[in-house]
């Protein structure tokens, strides 16, 4: 397994429609793709995106800490947000949100995803396996982004708020044949329009997808 780039972040939600617009009017992102059961968002459609799938509320918080986007200039960033706007910052549903000031070729690009773990240092071992790089103390890198594993309890929540992680590849087919290899579960594979993907049960019940972006793929 060798993903790429750290491509997407997905959450259920139960009202989209409302952090669309946050993320439009306050995080320089606009609407990628806009199906019936889900919202594509991002500033680029090749970079770092979060995607809003519909799902019964409440969600919960599970192994989901926060997403940190990268900008490079914060002081600039931060004055789009609404006064009195914390560090960390929900932008609805639980969905909480952090700016990290480093170089970036697209504003608003994916820095981390910081996830709740009981174990952090074996939970950051195993995702070795998955193709996620050491990268220090409970941290792991995929393409210029990183996994960070906080000591908390992820649990194992009915309703989780984290749909999945999703990572780039060249070939899902690849990933289903190392997987088997590897005795890891493959959940699911999705031949999309655009994708082909395989979805893999992550460490701690967190869902990876790695998706392979098909020739036609032309999302803007």
């Amino acid at each position: 397994m060798e993903p790429k780039t750290l491509d997407h972040v997905a959450f259920w939600v139960a009202d989209r429609e409302p952090i669309v617009r946050y993320l439009e009017r306050h995080l320089g992102m606009h609407a990628i793709a806009q199906e019936a059961n889900f919202t594509l968002m991002g500033a680029d459609a090749r970079r770092g995106k979060l995607t809003l799938f519909d799902a019964e509320g409440p969600r919960e918080q599970g192994a989901l800490g926060h997403v940190g986007l990268r900008v490079s200039d914060l002081a600039a960033a931060r004055s789009a947000l609404p006064a009195g706007t914390p560090e960390v910052f929900d932008v609805g549903e639980g969905i909480f949100i952090t700016l990290v000031q480093a170089p970036t070729e697209v504003e608003y690009d994916l820095d981390h995803v910081a996830l709740r773990s009981s174990s952090p240092h074996a939970t950051a071992e195993e995702y070795e396996r998955y193709g996620f790089v050491p990268a220090g103390d409970a941290r792991l890198e995929v393409g210029g982004a990183f996994i960070e594993l906080r000591e908390g309890d992820p649990g194992r929540p009915e309703r989780p708020l984290l749909n999945h992680l999703a990572v780039l590849v060249d070939s899902a087919d690849d990933v289903i044949a190392a997987a088997g290899d590897l005795g890891i579960e493959v959940e699911s594979v999705v031949d999309a329009a655009n994708t082909y993907a395989a979805f893999l049960w992550g460490p701690e019940q967190v869902r990876i997808e790695y998706v392979e972006h098909k020739p036609t793929f032309s999302l803007v």
